[in-house]
């Protein structure tokens, strides 16, 4: 009785520590923890490709630089394949507000396109400059730094194998290609075509892998090859950041000489770019709300002005539904950047 008393105490302790905590990580931890994503990822071996071509059979390859990469790493079962409004808000934006660009929407899924896409799918392939193709992992990472480490099977004993299957592809795809990775979360709010070897500070503590580029010169190669070999050396299954924002910001520690992210000026990082927070990342993802609360639309709507881009945090916000005729923020960005998937809807974003 005593033990368990003791336990308790215990336990009750360490939940006030992280509750009343301001360190980012601890909290970081445990809102990974309440968000893991599922392990299926059974879809990852199948080669049969349904309805859209497999990427690297695609006679139009990639041109350098002139690219904007998003990645759907989830299987799905026979019903098909589901990519919900606000994801198709994010990719609508970037064909959008990024005309001279091609924007590449991947799947590692080989299901048909489920009847409740189709309408998002319609009104994405509108666009000239979208298109939509399936991977096939063990095809893709043929002849780059990651084939062998793939074939090991080091992926499939990951604790978070679909996030960190995300995590491989965003490098190794600005590796093989050159151009800008963005996650399914990113509305894009202005042009992102001149900018070339960036990344964003989600705070003043970390640097993101939501939103990056490396293109096809020197410094974006050294980038992108410094960023396989950390992944590969670093890889932690057990550790949900490690792989993701972890990797760039090790690279640009080392690039730029110094720990801190608010140091990481493109002089001391050798020509890279390291965004503040207002530019991709305004509103933190402990205060996600705001793009939801209708009394704070005033100073949420300042705060986007000079964003270039906004990540709205699917993971935690996506069981919050909205009219897509509201007037909180996420409603009015959608109709503005994404008219298209937002008046196809329904009544709901």
């Amino acid at each position: 009785m005593k033990k368990r008393l003791l336990l308790g105490f215990v336990c009750a302790v360490l939940l006030f520590i992280i509750m009343t905590s301001n360190d980012n990580t601890i909290v970081k931890r445990v809102t990974d923890f309440i968000v893991r994503d599922s392990n299926d990822v059974s879809c990852y071996e199948i080669e049969t490709s349904f309805g859209f071509q497999l990427f690297e059979s695609d006679f139009q390859k990639p041109s350098p630089d002139k690219n904007i990469f998003f990645h759907e790493t989830s299987c799905f079962g026979e019903k098909g394949i589901i990519l919900n409004p606000r994801q198709a808000c994010a990719v609508e934006s970037a064909a959008l507000m990024n005309p001279g660009s091609t924007i590449y929407l991947l799947f590692i899924s080989p299901s048909p396109i489920s009847v409740e896409t189709k309408e998002m799918i319609k009104q994405l392939t509108s666009y000239s400059n979208i298109k939509i193709r399936r991977i096939y992992p063990e095809t893709y990472t043929k002849d780059t730094p990651l084939e062998d480490w793939y074939k090991s099977g080091v992926l499939m004993k990951s604790k978070w194998r679909r996030s960190h299957m995300s995590d491989v592809l965003r490098y190794l795809t600005l590796w093989k290609y050159g151009g800008i990775y963005l996650d399914l979360d990113v509305v894009v709010t202005t042009s992102l075509e001149n900018l070339t070897n960036f990344a964003g500070a989600e705070d003043w503590d970390d640097v993101a892998a939501g939103v990056m580029g490396f293109s096809s010169n020197d410094l974006g190669r050294r980038m992108a090859d410094a960023c396989l070999r950390d992944l590969k050396k670093n890889f932690r299954g057990n550790d949900w950041g490690n792989n993701g924002p972890g990797v760039i910001t090790r690279i640009l520690q080392k690039i730029c000489s110094t720990k801190y992210t608010r140091d990481m000026s493109v002089s001391r990082c050798n020509g890279f770019k390291v965004f503040p927070p207002s530019t991709f990342y305004p509103i933190h993802y402990k205060k996600w709300k705001k793009y939801f609360q209708q009394d704070k639309n005033n100073s949420t709507m300042k705060l986007l002005e000079n964003a270039r881009a906004i990540h709205v945090w699917n993971k935690l916000s996506k069981s919050t539904k909205i009219p897509i005729n509201d007037d909180v923020p996420y409603a009015i960005i959608a109709r503005k950047y994404c008219p298209k998937v937002s008046s196809n809807c329904g009544d709901h974003f």
